[in-house]
């Protein structure tokens, strides 16, 4: 049986890039606990605009965990207290009557905030547009088993391409490093087939973009933890290890040209 909490939002309200940015304290009362954390912030919302007051800015689009756009810090964690649940999916009833929740944006200097807990994540977007594809002719779909792939890499490149691109291993990294979300972009194309004809190409060019934007990872493992789609860190070891031997073939490629 649902039952309504009495909330308060300590959210962080931003003007703009520039803004120094503060945080208002805000009554959340009659929340029922079967709402998403998203329906809860539209109903104060809702509440704000009919009081003549700014409606929270705050990044959404398919409220179904896909699109990696619910990207928040609830009580100082990534996404918020349940482990592999993105902001969307998490539920009311994971809080308590009566208790104060804050809110903020995502922190990293690579993604500056737009405005309140919006953030921009294009960086990420750079990343993937220095090598996250395969360059391959296009015409009609092959067969679904004509390249033979052992089920063991199949399933893992399966999991690295669960990345949703949201961020939250940015935020949750007292680094700022990428490298989970690199990682999995990587290791999704460099396991299978396909990939293989630009693997050492792809590993270096997205890791020396990433290392334009993002800090050094350090094997805190906080970026496993945040991870809405629990990732392994052992994808980046597979990253790293592809990258040393790309810095030698790439460079025997260079020098025979």
């Amino acid at each position: 049986m649902s039952k309504e909490l009495n909330l308060t939002l300590k959210v962080w309200r931003q003007a703009g890039p520039t803004d120094a940015g503060h945080f208002d304290t805000i009554a959340a009362p009659g929340i029922n606990d079967e709402m998403s954390f998203l329906e809860m912030l539209d109903q104060v919302n809702e509440r704000l605009i009919n009081d003549g007051k700014e409606a929270i800015v705050f990044d959404h689009d398919c409220r179904e965990g896909i699109c990696g756009t619910c990207s928040l810090m609830i009580n100082g964690q990534a996404h918020g207290p349940q482990p592999g649940t993105a902001t969307c999916q998490l539920h009311m009833r994971k809080f308590h009557d009566g208790e104060t929740i804050t809110i903020e944006p995502f922190r990293a200097t690579a993604f500056p905030v737009v405005r309140d807990l919006m953030v921009d994540r294009s960086a990420l977007d750079q990343i993937m547009a220095a090598g996250g594809y395969i360059t391959a002719e296009t015409g009609g779909a092959p067969d679904a088993n004509l390249i033979p792939i052992p089920k063991p890499v199949a399933d893992a490149a399966m999991d690295a391409a669960a990345c949703i691109q949201c961020g939250a291993c940015v935020a949750a990294c007292p680094n700022s490093a990428a490298n989970l979300f690199t990682a999995a972009k990587v290791s999704h194309l460099n396991l299978l087939p396909q990939g293989q004809a630009e693997r050492y190409s792809r590993v270096e060019s997205m890791v020396d973009t990433m290392e334009e934007f993002f800090g050094s990872c350090t094997n805190h493992g906080e970026c496993q933890e945040a991870c809405p789609k629990e990732i392994s860190i052992d994808f980046i070891a597979l990253m790293n290890k592809d990258y040393l031997k790309a810095k030698f073939k790439n460079r025997r490629t260079l020098s025979r040209s």
